[in-house]
């Protein structure tokens, strides 16, 4: 019997949906694997798509997250009240993550890697927010007859690569760059300090909000391979009310005492911890660091902290009058510190004047270079100079009023002029530096138009 066309059209229209359905079935299967955010980024639609070395560089915020303790919890479960444990958790996490326009990166053993495009301030909020579920997660293990878990936090903001790596047989999509090493950094320091949150000078200094944000400086902490430490920070708006209220109240006393601490002068800085923590009895951070002071032998080796500190050939970028502005801003960074060290203030107006036009005349002519170039990371880059003089003008006003604590103010000096000034050299400059190399290596290798 012969077969009607509208049968036929009608059979091949029923293999399309089927065939659709399937690979729609294959690519939802697949995503679980492979973030849909991740091909995204890459430029890939679909999956089946994707080769070997394929890469893209994005400004991103990482956050990595960890269970404390998770393996004294997990040796007293069977492997499979592990897996039941970590999925309870994990599924906890998931949602909170993606609500806040993150995606997860990776799951690594008990931790979390993912990764925020859009916005530290998602980031940070993302981080509370899992504190918050955490604490409801907890409520049902405690009911349940289990004890309550902590997570601690590392976000860090830069320029990563994002990209496939792997074989003929086997690739993987993965996330690499500095700023991936300093937010795993962070996440491991939170079990040192005992803090929920720690952010870096990068995430801080990129923030759209700041203001939104409880925030204190922490410590300054070495990355293996990075040549200057990092500033760290605690947020500690997920705390306890009374102790955010007791954090608030110590905020300033607490980081004279880590002025202190970090200049050498272990009794001082005992002293004001002590202080802080008849206030404070609860915060960890200050216990740790009176636990330092009572054993110097528990300190980290890069306790020690020189005001000053000397151009390096390395911190030249290439372009004559940017390099000479970088030189000339570390300068008079230097002897403004000394000069408020000593209480020598009839020198710091003009200094401050002269840090104030050298570093405006400076960023604008990165700016430019930037624009004029078609540099993709200029809005970073210029949010980092705006914050800068934002923190300058905090700090000028507090010089300006003849702040009593000279080496407390000689310390912000060098953290939030000195400091910030090498770091932003070796990392957001320096980026700019291989942006154009790259660039001029693409047009001599160009063949000239006939």
């Amino acid at each position: 019997m012969p077969v009607s066309p509208s049968t036929t059209a009608g059979n091949a229209r029923g293999n399309t949906d089927v065939s659709g359905d399937r690979l729609s079935t294959i690519t939802e299967a697949y995503s679980r694997f492979v973030p849909r955010e991740f091909l995204t980024l890459l430029g890939i639609e679909d999956i089946r798509k994707v080769e070997l070395g394929q890469q893209v560089e994005r400004k991103m915020t990482i956050l990595f997250s960890d269970i404390r303790d998770f393996t004294s919890l997990s040796e007293s479960m069977s492997p499979q009240e592990n897996f039941n444990f970590l999925n309870s958790y994990l599924v906890q996490m998931e949602p909170v993550i993606t609500a806040h326009g993150g995606f997860i990166d990776k799951y690594i053993g008990d931790g979390i890697m993912a990764l925020f495009p859009a916005s530290p301030d998602a980031a940070l909020r993302c981080g509370l927010a899992m504190l918050e579920r955490l604490e409801e997660y907890n409520q049902g293990r405690q009911r349940a007859g289990y004890r309550p878990i902590r997570i601690g936090i590392g976000i860090n903001t830069g320029i990563v690569i994002l990209g496939t790596v792997g074989g003929a047989s086997r690739m993987d999509g993965t996330v690499i760059g500095d700023a991936v090493n300093l937010a795993a950094r962070l996440e491991r320091l939170t079990k040192e300090y005992r803090v929920s949150i720690l952010i870096s000078e990068y995430t801080l200094y990129s923030l759209d909000e700041p203001n939104l944000w409880l925030i204190r400086f922490l410590d300054r902490t070495h990355v293996r391979g990075k040549q200057d430490n990092q500033s760290v920070y605690e947020v500690f708006n997920g705390d306890p009310i009374p102790l955010i209220e007791a954090k608030t109240k110590t905020l300033n006393a607490f980081e004279q005492a880590l002025a202190y601490y970090h200049l050498d002068d272990l009794q001082t800085a005992r002293e004001r911890l002590v202080a802080c923590l008849a206030i404070a009895p609860d915060d960890a951070a200050a216990r740790v660091y009176l636990e330092r002071c009572d054993n110097p032998a528990l300190c980290p080796d890069n306790q020690r902290a020189e005001l000053t500190s000397s151009w390096r050939d390395e911190y030249s970028f290439g372009h004559a009058a940017v390099d000479a502005a970088h030189m000339n801003l570390l300068a008079d960074m230097n002897a403004l510190a000394r000069a408020v060290n000593v209480g020598a203030w009839n020198l710091t107006p003009p200094l401050l004047a002269q840090i104030q036009f050298t570093a405006a005349h400076d960023f604008m002519i990165e700016e430019q270079l930037m624009v004029d170039d078609e540099y993709p990371f200029l809005d970073l880059h210029a949010r980092q100079h705006q914050r800068f003089f934002e923190y300058f003008g905090e700090l000028r006003r507090e010089i300006e009023r003849g702040e009593e604590n000279r080496v407390y103010l000689a310390f912000r000096v060098k953290r939030l002029l000195t400091d910030w000034l090498v770091n932003h050299i070796l990392n957001a400059d320096r980026h700019f530096g291989h942006y154009l190399n790259g660039r001029l290596k693409s047009s001599r290798q160009k063949p000239d138009n006939l």
